[in-house]
Protein backbone atom coordinates (compact mmCIF):
# COMPACT_ATOMS: atom_id res chain seq x y z
CA UNK A 1 0.00 0.00 0.00
CA UNK A 2 1.48 3.13 -0.83
CA UNK A 3 2.78 5.84 1.68
CA UNK A 4 0.64 8.99 2.24
CA UNK A 5 2.48 12.54 2.20
CA UNK A 6 2.55 13.45 5.42
CA UNK A 7 0.67 16.62 5.38
CA UNK A 8 -0.49 16.83 9.10
CA UNK A 9 3.65 16.90 9.81
CA UNK A 10 4.41 19.79 7.46
CA UNK A 11 1.67 21.34 8.47
CA UNK A 12 2.73 21.10 12.60
CA UNK A 13 6.07 21.95 11.53
CA UNK A 14 5.04 25.53 9.88
CA UNK A 15 3.06 26.20 12.92
CA UNK A 16 6.43 25.31 15.39
CA UNK A 17 8.49 27.52 12.80
CA UNK A 18 6.44 30.88 13.00
CA UNK A 19 5.94 30.40 17.11
CA UNK A 20 10.19 30.09 16.65
CA UNK A 21 11.00 32.94 14.99
CA UNK A 22 8.05 35.46 16.51
CA UNK A 23 9.84 34.71 19.53
CA UNK A 24 13.37 35.65 18.69
CA UNK A 25 13.90 38.64 20.31
CA UNK A 26 12.70 37.68 23.98
CA UNK A 27 14.65 34.48 23.93
CA UNK A 28 18.15 36.56 22.78
CA UNK A 29 16.85 38.84 25.80
CA UNK A 30 16.52 36.83 28.23
CA UNK A 31 19.80 34.80 27.21
CA UNK A 32 21.40 37.88 27.44
CA UNK A 33 20.25 38.77 31.00
CA UNK A 34 21.12 35.54 32.28
CA UNK A 35 24.92 36.83 31.18
CA UNK A 36 24.11 39.69 33.42
CA UNK A 37 25.85 42.38 30.39
CA UNK A 38 24.56 45.36 29.47
CA UNK A 39 23.47 45.45 25.28
CA UNK A 40 25.35 48.37 25.47
CA UNK A 41 28.60 47.21 26.76
CA UNK A 42 31.06 45.98 23.82
CA UNK A 43 30.59 41.94 25.28
CA UNK A 44 27.21 42.31 25.65
CA UNK A 45 26.02 43.63 21.99
CA UNK A 46 28.42 40.93 20.32
CA UNK A 47 26.70 38.48 22.26
CA UNK A 48 23.21 39.87 21.90
CA UNK A 49 24.26 39.46 17.81
CA UNK A 50 24.93 35.72 18.44
CA UNK A 51 21.83 34.74 20.33
CA UNK A 52 19.59 36.92 18.57
CA UNK A 53 21.03 35.67 14.88
CA UNK A 54 21.99 32.00 15.46
CA UNK A 55 18.16 30.85 15.87
CA UNK A 56 16.96 33.44 13.10
CA UNK A 57 19.89 32.45 10.74
CA UNK A 58 19.26 28.71 11.59
CA UNK A 59 15.42 29.11 11.08
CA UNK A 60 15.74 30.65 7.93
CA UNK A 61 18.13 28.17 6.56
CA UNK A 62 16.29 25.04 7.55
CA UNK A 63 12.69 26.56 6.14
CA UNK A 64 14.15 27.81 3.10
CA UNK A 65 16.16 24.22 1.98
CA UNK A 66 12.98 22.27 2.91
CA UNK A 67 11.35 24.35 0.24
CA UNK A 68 13.88 24.24 -2.10
CA UNK A 69 14.32 20.40 -1.25
CA UNK A 70 10.68 20.16 -2.89
CA UNK A 71 11.32 22.54 -5.98
CA UNK A 72 14.75 20.51 -6.95
CA UNK A 73 12.63 17.75 -7.41
CA UNK A 74 10.99 19.20 -10.46
CA UNK A 75 14.14 20.96 -11.76
CA UNK A 76 17.25 18.47 -11.23
CA UNK A 77 20.44 18.77 -12.49
CA UNK A 78 20.18 16.31 -15.43
CA UNK A 79 16.81 18.25 -16.46
CA UNK A 80 18.83 21.48 -16.59
CA UNK A 81 21.54 19.64 -18.86
CA UNK A 82 18.90 18.40 -21.14
CA UNK A 83 17.18 21.94 -21.37
CA UNK A 84 20.60 23.69 -21.90
CA UNK A 85 22.20 21.41 -24.54
CA UNK A 86 22.10 22.61 -28.03
CA UNK A 87 21.36 26.52 -27.07
CA UNK A 88 23.43 29.46 -28.54
CA UNK A 89 24.78 32.46 -26.63
CA UNK A 90 22.96 34.81 -25.58
CA UNK A 91 19.17 33.14 -24.42
CA UNK A 92 21.16 30.40 -23.62
CA UNK A 93 23.08 32.69 -21.40
CA UNK A 94 20.40 34.04 -19.54
CA UNK A 95 18.62 30.69 -19.47
CA UNK A 96 21.35 29.10 -17.82
CA UNK A 97 21.87 32.06 -15.40
CA UNK A 98 18.03 31.69 -14.45
CA UNK A 99 18.45 27.92 -14.10
CA UNK A 100 21.45 28.02 -11.66
CA UNK A 101 18.83 29.62 -8.99
CA UNK A 102 17.25 26.60 -8.31
CA UNK A 103 20.18 23.71 -9.52
CA UNK A 104 21.22 22.43 -6.84
CA UNK A 105 25.26 22.89 -6.96
CA UNK A 106 28.54 23.15 -4.98
CA UNK A 107 31.84 23.91 -5.71
CA UNK A 108 32.37 19.76 -5.29
CA UNK A 109 29.89 19.05 -8.08
CA UNK A 110 32.16 21.72 -10.50
CA UNK A 111 33.80 19.54 -12.26
CA UNK A 112 30.86 16.78 -13.23
CA UNK A 113 28.06 19.23 -13.85
CA UNK A 114 31.08 20.71 -16.15
CA UNK A 115 32.24 17.69 -18.01
CA UNK A 116 28.22 16.43 -18.49
CA UNK A 117 27.38 20.16 -19.89
CA UNK A 118 30.01 20.38 -22.36
CA UNK A 119 29.43 16.25 -23.58
CA UNK A 120 25.66 17.55 -23.98
CA UNK A 121 26.51 20.27 -26.28
CA UNK A 122 26.48 23.03 -23.45
CA UNK A 123 28.38 25.51 -25.32
CA UNK A 124 31.48 26.95 -23.15
CA UNK A 125 29.82 30.23 -22.46
CA UNK A 126 26.21 28.80 -21.39
CA UNK A 127 28.45 26.59 -19.34
CA UNK A 128 29.83 29.39 -17.68
CA UNK A 129 27.42 31.63 -16.73
CA UNK A 130 25.51 28.30 -15.20
CA UNK A 131 28.53 27.64 -13.28
CA UNK A 132 28.83 31.48 -12.09
CA UNK A 133 25.04 32.06 -11.44
CA UNK A 134 24.58 28.57 -9.36
CA UNK A 135 26.76 29.00 -6.36
CA UNK A 136 26.44 32.72 -6.46
CA UNK A 137 22.69 33.57 -6.64
CA UNK A 138 21.22 30.28 -5.37
CA UNK A 139 18.44 29.84 -3.07
CA UNK A 140 20.10 29.93 0.45
CA UNK A 141 21.83 33.41 -0.58
CA UNK A 142 18.35 35.16 -1.92
CA UNK A 143 16.34 33.76 1.39
CA UNK A 144 18.38 34.78 3.48
CA UNK A 145 19.16 38.76 2.49
CA UNK A 146 15.64 39.00 2.11
CA UNK A 147 15.22 37.65 5.69
CA UNK A 148 17.79 39.80 7.15
CA UNK A 149 17.79 42.92 5.00
CA UNK A 150 13.97 42.90 3.42
CA UNK A 151 13.39 42.78 -0.62
CA UNK A 152 14.91 45.26 -2.10
CA UNK A 153 18.92 43.80 -1.29
CA UNK A 154 17.28 40.56 -2.28
CA UNK A 155 16.22 41.88 -5.51
CA UNK A 156 19.25 44.00 -6.14
CA UNK A 157 21.94 40.85 -5.41
CA UNK A 158 19.51 38.86 -7.40
CA UNK A 159 19.67 41.16 -10.55
CA UNK A 160 23.48 41.91 -10.25
CA UNK A 161 24.45 38.53 -9.74
CA UNK A 162 22.32 37.58 -12.56
CA UNK A 163 23.59 40.32 -14.59
CA UNK A 164 27.32 39.39 -13.76
CA UNK A 165 26.79 36.01 -14.98
CA UNK A 166 25.26 36.16 -18.26
CA UNK A 167 27.48 38.73 -19.21
CA UNK A 168 30.48 36.87 -18.03
CA UNK A 169 29.39 33.86 -20.16
CA UNK A 170 28.72 36.10 -23.09
CA UNK A 171 32.48 37.37 -22.58
CA UNK A 172 33.77 33.87 -22.00
CA UNK A 173 31.86 32.50 -25.42
CA UNK A 174 32.78 35.32 -27.69
CA UNK A 175 36.81 34.80 -26.57
CA UNK A 176 35.73 31.01 -28.18
CA UNK A 177 38.34 29.57 -25.66
CA UNK A 178 37.66 25.81 -26.51
CA UNK A 179 41.37 25.46 -27.14
CA UNK A 180 41.86 26.07 -23.10
CA UNK A 181 40.01 22.88 -22.27
CA UNK A 182 42.27 19.95 -21.17
CA UNK A 183 42.36 17.84 -23.79
CA UNK A 184 40.41 14.94 -22.32
CA UNK A 185 37.69 17.20 -21.86
CA UNK A 186 37.86 18.25 -25.36
CA UNK A 187 37.53 14.48 -26.14
CA UNK A 188 34.44 13.79 -25.06
CA UNK A 189 32.74 17.30 -25.55
CA UNK A 190 30.56 15.48 -28.98
CA UNK A 191 28.01 17.99 -29.13
CA UNK A 192 24.88 15.75 -28.65
CA UNK A 193 21.38 16.88 -27.29
CA UNK A 194 20.44 14.46 -24.54
CA UNK A 195 17.38 12.36 -24.16
CA UNK A 196 15.82 12.50 -21.03
CA UNK A 197 13.20 10.45 -19.81
CA UNK A 198 12.65 10.99 -15.88
CA UNK A 199 10.17 9.57 -13.87
CA UNK A 200 7.53 12.16 -12.14
CA UNK A 201 7.92 11.55 -8.39
CA UNK A 202 5.39 11.51 -5.60
CA UNK A 203 4.75 14.11 -3.01
CA UNK A 204 5.54 11.64 -0.61
CA UNK A 205 8.79 11.51 -2.35
CA UNK A 206 8.86 15.19 -2.47
CA UNK A 207 8.22 15.69 0.97
CA UNK A 208 10.94 13.30 1.70
CA UNK A 209 13.23 15.23 -0.76
CA UNK A 210 12.43 18.80 1.23
CA UNK A 211 14.05 16.42 5.21
CA UNK A 212 16.52 14.89 3.27
CA UNK A 213 17.98 18.27 2.21
CA UNK A 214 18.14 19.64 5.64
CA UNK A 215 19.94 17.28 6.76
CA UNK A 216 22.88 17.26 4.32
CA UNK A 217 22.51 21.43 3.71
CA UNK A 218 22.02 22.51 7.20
CA UNK A 219 23.97 19.27 8.63
CA UNK A 220 27.02 20.61 6.24
CA UNK A 221 26.85 24.12 6.61
CA UNK A 222 26.19 24.55 10.29
CA UNK A 223 29.79 24.75 11.38
CA UNK A 224 30.07 27.72 8.96
CA UNK A 225 26.96 29.60 9.80
CA UNK A 226 28.43 29.62 13.84
CA UNK A 227 31.18 31.09 12.60
CA UNK A 228 30.42 33.68 10.31
CA UNK A 229 27.97 35.18 13.11
CA UNK A 230 30.63 34.56 15.53
CA UNK A 231 32.81 36.92 13.45
CA UNK A 232 29.62 39.12 13.15
CA UNK A 233 29.22 39.47 16.38
CA UNK A 234 33.04 40.44 16.89
CA UNK A 235 32.57 42.81 14.81
CA UNK A 236 29.04 44.57 16.01
CA UNK A 237 30.39 44.62 19.53
CA UNK A 238 34.25 45.24 19.43
CA UNK A 239 34.88 47.08 16.01
CA UNK A 240 34.32 51.22 16.35
CA UNK A 241 31.76 52.54 13.53
CA UNK A 242 34.20 55.19 12.45
CA UNK A 243 36.56 52.81 11.35
CA UNK A 244 34.83 50.51 9.14
CA UNK A 245 33.19 53.54 7.86
CA UNK A 246 36.59 54.76 6.70
CA UNK A 247 38.25 51.76 5.48
CA UNK A 248 34.43 50.33 3.75
CA UNK A 249 31.97 53.21 3.83
CA UNK A 250 30.72 55.56 0.73
CA UNK A 251 33.52 58.06 1.49
CA UNK A 252 36.37 55.41 1.34
CA UNK A 253 39.36 55.67 -1.02
CA UNK A 254 38.58 54.34 -4.33
CA UNK A 255 40.67 50.77 -3.91
CA UNK A 256 38.14 49.64 -1.06
CA UNK A 257 36.27 47.74 -3.63
CA UNK A 258 39.08 45.85 -5.08
CA UNK A 259 40.39 45.25 -1.79
CA UNK A 260 36.68 43.79 -0.54
CA UNK A 261 37.13 41.47 -3.85
CA UNK A 262 40.81 40.23 -3.00
CA UNK A 263 40.51 39.86 0.57
CA UNK A 264 36.61 37.63 -0.02
CA UNK A 265 38.49 35.27 -3.36
CA UNK A 266 41.00 33.13 -0.59
CA UNK A 267 37.89 32.27 1.86
CA UNK A 268 35.89 29.60 1.78
CA UNK A 269 32.32 29.86 2.94
CA UNK A 270 29.06 29.84 1.45
CA UNK A 271 26.07 32.17 1.38
CA UNK A 272 24.73 31.13 4.94
CA UNK A 273 28.51 31.89 6.39
CA UNK A 274 29.29 35.17 5.08
CA UNK A 275 25.50 36.64 5.26
CA UNK A 276 26.16 37.46 9.07
CA UNK A 277 29.33 38.96 8.38
CA UNK A 278 27.78 41.15 5.77
CA UNK A 279 24.49 42.17 8.51
CA UNK A 280 27.70 43.11 10.57
CA UNK A 281 29.51 45.01 8.50
CA UNK A 282 26.55 47.19 7.05
CA UNK A 283 25.53 47.78 10.58
CA UNK A 284 29.45 49.29 11.20
CA UNK A 285 28.89 52.13 8.27
CA UNK A 286 29.96 50.07 4.94
CA UNK A 287 28.76 51.01 2.06
CA UNK A 288 26.31 48.22 0.23
CA UNK A 289 28.01 47.79 -3.08
CA UNK A 290 31.95 47.51 -1.31
CA UNK A 291 29.71 44.56 0.80
CA UNK A 292 28.09 43.09 -2.06
CA UNK A 293 31.30 43.35 -4.14
CA UNK A 294 32.88 41.48 -1.00
CA UNK A 295 30.20 38.97 -0.80
CA UNK A 296 30.07 37.93 -4.73
CA UNK A 297 33.74 37.32 -4.12
CA UNK A 298 33.25 34.74 -1.23
CA UNK A 299 30.92 32.52 -2.96
CA UNK A 300 31.34 32.96 -6.40
CA UNK A 301 35.28 32.89 -6.86
CA UNK A 302 36.68 30.74 -4.07
CA UNK A 303 39.94 29.70 -4.30
CA UNK A 304 38.95 25.77 -3.59
CA UNK A 305 36.70 25.84 -6.84
CA UNK A 306 39.34 26.84 -8.60
CA UNK A 307 41.71 24.62 -7.79
CA UNK A 308 38.98 21.58 -8.40
CA UNK A 309 38.28 23.42 -11.93
CA UNK A 310 41.92 23.07 -12.69
CA UNK A 311 41.14 19.36 -13.62
CA UNK A 312 39.44 20.41 -16.39
CA UNK A 313 40.42 24.05 -17.82
CA UNK A 314 44.15 25.03 -18.38
CA UNK A 315 45.48 28.09 -16.29
CA UNK A 316 44.76 30.41 -18.94
CA UNK A 317 41.17 29.31 -19.37
CA UNK A 318 40.67 29.75 -15.44
CA UNK A 319 42.43 33.23 -15.25
CA UNK A 320 39.84 34.66 -17.78
CA UNK A 321 37.33 33.08 -15.75
CA UNK A 322 38.38 34.87 -12.64
CA UNK A 323 39.55 38.25 -14.31
CA UNK A 324 36.40 38.48 -16.12
CA UNK A 325 33.90 37.91 -12.77
CA UNK A 326 36.13 39.64 -10.72
CA UNK A 327 35.91 42.64 -13.26
CA UNK A 328 32.05 42.55 -13.20
CA UNK A 329 32.14 42.33 -9.17
CA UNK A 330 33.81 45.45 -8.70
CA UNK A 331 31.49 47.04 -11.56
CA UNK A 332 29.08 46.11 -9.59
CA UNK A 333 30.47 47.65 -6.57
CA UNK A 334 31.19 50.62 -7.75
CA UNK A 335 28.07 51.26 -9.79
CA UNK A 336 26.05 50.77 -6.26
CA UNK A 337 28.19 52.74 -4.11
CA UNK A 338 27.38 55.92 -6.67
CA UNK A 339 23.57 55.64 -6.93
CA UNK A 340 22.90 54.25 -3.35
Amino acid sequence: MPRRAPWGWVVLATILWVAAYASLTPFADALLTLTGLSPQSHLGGALQFFFYDTPKVLLLLTGIVFVMGIVHTFVSPERTRAMLSGKRLGVGNVMAATLGIVTPFCSCSAVPLFIGFLSAGVPLGVTFSFLISAPMVNEVALALLFGLFGWKVAALYLGLGLTVAIVAGLVIGELKMERYLEDWVRAIQVGNAVDLVLERPSWVERIDAGVAHIKEIVGKVWPYILGGIALGAGIHGFVPEDFMAGIMGKDAPWWSVPAAVAIGVPMYTNAAGIIPIVEALLGKGAALGTVLAFMMSVIALSAPEMIILRKVLKPRLIATFAGVVAAGIMLVGYVFNAVL
